[in-house]
């Protein structure tokens, strides 16, 4: 399109009768691939501006990729390690997360095991400057934190902290070091024998994570597992393959994987799980997506468990990861993924389907809030190995459906979420009482012992007004409930991490109870 463009333009101007000189140029019949290039060269040479080649060309790439399909994509050399440090599983850093905070980066957590950890930095700890580079004030973004912290393991930076109960900042030199990516958020016992286990991502060392904090659990007496995948959005195959393996006996198929050029290949269980025989109960939500949708349909079409939540993406394209000479990369789509009865995971794509609004569709539609609004393509049915009935189509439907909880919800709690001001609340008041809070022991007795008061509701309130977020009628009677949960593991967040945010989240989850609830019913029958 470009190279015709550019052509009927030197005849159109020839038309024109244009007064300057005007050279047309002589191609020879080129392949596709040289055609590209011999206009972007001419671009080079002869466009009237001077024009970012570089630049051009990743957009050209991109542009040609997506339109064979969603997910295959160009990366540019600038952007590839951001990419890929979630799925290699560490990058090179000082160990901390942290927060902006009005202007300032202050320390939630450290990494344990990290560099920070070791020297003592603490959550709550305010950082100024990062060798010569001011980090307070005004303007400063997460990006530029990031690569003021970061570097190659070995290398050393001074960072200049603030810290309450302190008069003057003081100066620590960190010695950067391998910092861990983690797959598993959080693994938590319940009192009834309830392990849950939060995987956000399929990484390199994600099966590893998995085992550690299932066989923790197990250790502690765990008699049922709940998987949530809900919100993971996937990432490497053999890593969804060795989870799935884990629950499933010798010989199982698990996902198989096939493609113009790319012969069928079909995945096994073997004979090293560690927990085939645990209830097993998987969530899954409209977020849950390529890897995670290929253990839930292993898992379902074994009747291994049960799936429980809302139908999954729809993302059932494989995508192989080629690294080219300047350090960019392609990911091209070459085959699709199939469930062991021969589903493909795969949603609707292409001409006359708006694939990023599917989302919307969903809701609109009301199939976040009743299974009957669910469309099922009838003449796709397949059979899982007991016999049971299950449809493709795109995604995989849980055996379970719960229905988005809108109960509680308003507009007031939706601003409060969105602006970040329930965050910031929650932050104020960690970093405010940090020493009184810290005082409960643990975040199991601070989730029993500890209420969120009148007088915080009012403080959260008056943030909230300057902000101009104000309540409409009946908002606060309606979602008050919602909005003292979610502070309440806002404020554990900040003091015990994401162990003390999902302890009490869990407590008003109702996919989990669902799904915990039926476990303990006997759930599916584990074979």
């Amino acid at each position: 399109m470009l190279a015709a463009a550019l052509v009927a333009g030197i005849f159109i101007g020839q038309e024109m009768g244009g007064s300057g000189p005007l050279t047309v140029f002589q191609f020879h019949q080129p392949s596709a691939a040289d055609k590209v290039g011999q206009v972007l060269d001419l671009i080079d040479r002869q466009y009237v501006d001077s024009v970012e080649k570089n630049a051009l060309v990743d957009e050209v790439l991109q542009d040609i990729l997506q339109r064979l399909d969603p997910h295959s994509y160009y990366i540019s050399a600038a952007e590839l390690q951001a990419a890929q440090e979630p799925l290699e599983g560490s990058f090179d850093g000082i160990g901390v997360e942290f927060a902006i905070q009005r202007d300032t980066v202050v320390v939630v957590a450290t990494v344990e095991g990290g560099p920070s950890a070791a020297l003592g930095i603490k959550a709550g700890d305010r950082i100024l400057k990062a060798d010569s580079a001011d980090l307070a004030g005004v303007g400063i973004t997460n990006d530029g934190v990031t690569k003021a912290l970061r570097g190659p393991a070995g290398s050393k930076v001074t960072v200049a902290l603030a810290r309450r109960g302190m008069r003057k900042p003081f100066e620590v030199e960190i010695k950067r070091g391998k910092i861990p990516i983690n797959s598993v958020a959080v693994a938590l016992l319940q009192p009834d024998g309830t392990g849950y286990i939060k995987l956000i991502r399929f990484a390199k060392n994600t099966h590893r994570e998995f085992v550690e904090a299932a066989s923790r659990l197990k250790a502690e007496g765990m008699q049922r597992l709940v998987l949530d995948l809900r919100g993971n959005g996937g990432g490497f195959l053999e890593a969804a393959h060795a989870i799935a393996d884990e629950f499933l006996p010798d010989g199982r198929r698990i996902v198989y994987t096939e493609g113009r050029s790319s012969p069928r290949r079909d995945l096994m269980a073997t004979t090293d799980g560690e927990f085939e025989k645990i209830p097993l109960a998987i969530l899954i939500d409209e977020a849950s997506a390529s890897a995670s949708e290929i253990v839930a349909g292993a898992i379902q079409d074994n009747d291994r468990g049960l799936i429980v939540g809302r139908r999954s993406f729809g993302k059932g394209l494989v995508q192989e990861h080629v690294d080219l000479p300047d350090h960019s990369a392609v990911r091209l789509t070459t085959a699709r993924y199939y469930t062991p009865s021969g589903r493909s995971i795969q949603k609707p794509y292409g001409e006359g389907v708006d694939y990023e609004a599917e989302y919307a569709d969903r809701f609109e539609h009301g199939e976040l809030l009743s299974a009957d609004s669910i469309h099922l393509d009838s003449s796709q049915v397949y059979r899982t190995l007991a016999g049971r009935m299950v449809f493709g189509g795109g995604g995989i439907m849980p055996d379970l459906f719960v229905a988005a909880d809108t109960a509680e919800g308003s507009p007031y709690l939706t601003g409060l979420f969105f602006s970040g001001v329930l965050n910031q609340v929650a932050f104020d008041i960690a970093d405010r009482d940090r020493s009184r809070l810290k005082a409960f022991g643990s975040y199991k007795l601070f989730a029993q012992r500890y209420d969120i008061s009148a007088s915080i509701m009012e403080e959260l309130q008056a943030a909230a007004k300057k902000e101009g977020i104000v309540p409409g009628t009946n908002d606060l009677q309606r979602s008050q409930g919602q909005i003292a949960t979610r502070l309440k593991a806002g404020i554990a967040r900040n003091i015990w991490g994401d162990p003390g945010f999902y302890t009490i989240m869990l407590d008003t989850d109702r996919i989990f109870e669902e799904a915990r609830g039926s476990l303990a019913r006997g759930g599916l029958s584990v074979r």
